[in-house]
């Protein structure tokens, strides 16, 4: 299926992990052109790919929770590319605690929720002027019972709640905003959040879509 996505500039807060490589790999085989910020630790493999194409770019040092890195990294790439016209929100930390640990919850809430709301922020001018779309990463953990992990679970569930204000929010605008939630990463979320990226999604907005595996 042809999503429509060839120049479309998506720009993915994210680290290096494996959901980050498929998700360049599926957006770039549809002809997007990909930005990837965030405190990456390991570029090996997203460089020797990106290495192949000078369309692609990587912003490494960029932390997400910050606002003037944020800020920074969106006047970079509209400068680069002059628009924008999907976010990617999928960074975050995953620490295990329950209610008694207001330290690791100030951090957890830092980490997984300011920074979703602080890179959106940032690219909100530009995707009112595409009509573009956001698609965050979250997890099924802030609807299930799992021992231990309340902080983590508090500020997913943020997330979740986040992305269906913005959907009714935003709709004016016409931007889409949606949430994937899942229990680690499958691949084929890749292709789902290429298809929320794209306007054969257009009907489909405030949505929480599960992945179980």
């Amino acid at each position: 299926m042809d999503l429509f996505l060839q120049n479309k500039v998506i720009v993915i807060s994210g680290n290096a992990s494996s959901n980050l490589l498929n998700l360049f790999r599926v957006l770039s085989g549809e002809g997007a052109i990909v930005i990837i910020t965030g405190l990456i630790k390991d570029t090996t493999k997203l460089e020797k790919e990106i290495e192949n194409s000078d369309r692609n770019l990587i912003l490494t040092g960029i932390k997400p929770d910050q606002p003037a890195d944020c800020e920074n990294a969106v006047q970079t790439i509209i400068k680069e590319y002059g628009h924008i016209d999907g976010l990617v929100n999928q960074t975050g930390i995953n620490e295990d605690a329950g209610s008694g640990n207001t330290e690791i919850f100030l951090e957890s809430v830092q980490k997984n929720l300011v920074q979703y709301y602080l890179m959106t922020h940032f690219v909100l001018p530009h995707l009112k002027k595409s009509a573009g779309a956001i698609v965050n990463i979250s997890i099924n953990s802030s609807e299930k019972e799992k021992t231990n992990s309340a902080v983590y679970a508090a500020s997913k569930g943020g997330i979740n709640a986040l992305t269906r204000e913005w959907a009714v929010e935003l709709l004016k605008y016409r931007i889409r905003v949606n949430a994937i939630l899942a229990e680690g990463y499958i691949t084929e979320m890749s292709n789902a959040v290429a298809f929320l990226l794209s306007k054969k999604s257009s009907h489909t907005t405030g949505q929480l879509i599960r992945f179980d595996g």
